[in-house]
């Protein structure tokens, strides 16, 4: 079978969000542990695959005249990037397809573990609940209004993060040593701060940083530790950012408010992960969702029409839009 491209994701998936290709372009689909996968490769003259899954060989690439990898996301981290530059084989992205998605759920998530929603549904259920609403009550809860909300990360998604938070008359900080839009930030009232001074005068701490060498364990037990009581940390970018062992440690002992992880450094999360073995309030703290926080009906529209368009815009001989290496 002739192809133009060679797709990583099943058909379905861009079918149900009625982003299916363009007529012009000949899509074979396949997974990444197909055996024939890397004669399609060396066949085609683009493919289109995930951002997340298990990382592709260099050696699949090899001997291939791919115009255009199109990832149908923000992250990279799945290809070798130093192999696709000797290969002089184009990476493009969509930046920012999924920030509403990622700036829904970080809102949505802080204010679920701050006010306790998630635990007091638990607590109802199993009939406690008098002693959980009088325990919510006695404990003062805090709404999102007037918290210092401190965005690690002010790329396009940490800039659509912070403006969400914004809405509900939060205080912003933001780490980024080259804000995407410094002007953006300076308008919604976000101060620049070092990293560990944001983590000291958080109330809540999103993080939104690729995974690179210099961010792997970025928010480590040191960091952590700096936190102010009660506060409530969002990992929504990539794992093995967040020492997930500290990050289980200070749930465990009461410091932290809560936290909200969408990514993990093994995934599927891993059975010996130290945030399962929680118990007590210290998993009633704890919100898991699976590597999902940017991930809508909405958001996959985009991210797929605006990956055919640029596989289209390469094949025509165009360089790509948002060319990452």
């Amino acid at each position: 079978m002739t192809h133009d491209v060679v797709c990583l994701r099943p058909e379905a998936d861009f079918a149900r969000v009625g982003a299916l290709p363009p007529r012009s372009l000949k899509v074979i689909y396949r997974a990444p542990d197909d055996g024939e996968l890397a004669a399609l490769v060396r066949e085609a003259r683009a493919m289109v695959m995930p951002a997340v899954g298990p990382k592709l060989a260099a050696t699949l690439f090899e001997g291939s005249r791919l115009s255009l990898v199109q990832v149908t996301g923000a992250g990279v981290d799945r290809l070798d990037a130093p192999a696709m530059k000797k290969l002089g084989i184009p990476v493009a992205n969509v930046p920012g397809g999924s920030n509403g998605a990622v700036a829904e759920y970080a809102v949505t998530s802080a204010s679920m573990l701050l006010r306790r929603f998630a635990w007091a549904d638990t607590e109802v259920r199993k009939g406690g609940y008098a002693a959980f609403r009088a325990r919510m009550l006695a404990d003062n809860l805090p709404a999102l209004e007037g918290l210092m909300v401190g965005v690690i990360g002010l790329g396009v998604i940490g800039l659509a993060v912070a403006e969400a938070f914004r809405k509900f008359d939060c205080r912003l900080c933001y780490c980024d040593p080259e804000p995407r839009d410094a002007a953006a930030a300076t308008a919604l009232g976000a101060r620049p701060l070092a990293l560990d001074e944001l983590m000291k005068t958080a109330d809540i701490v999103c993080v939104h940083v690729p995974l690179l060498p210099s961010t792997q364990g970025l928010i480590g037990e040191r960091r952590l530790a700096l936190m102010k009581p009660g506060a409530v940390l969002v990992q929504a970018s990539r794992g093995g950012i967040v020492d997930e062992a500290a990050l289980a440690a200070h749930l465990r002992s009461g410091h932290l408010g809560g936290a909200a992880v969408d990514v993990y450094s093994i995934e599927p999360i891993a059975a010996d992960n130290p945030l399962l073995a929680l118990e007590g309030d210290a998993a009633r703290k704890l919100l898991l969702t699976p590597h999902i926080a940017g991930v809508t009906r909405q958001s996959f529209a985009h991210l797929f029409r605006s990956s055919w368009e640029n596989v289209e815009r390469a094949l025509e001989g165009e360089p790509p839009h948002n060319r990452v290496y």
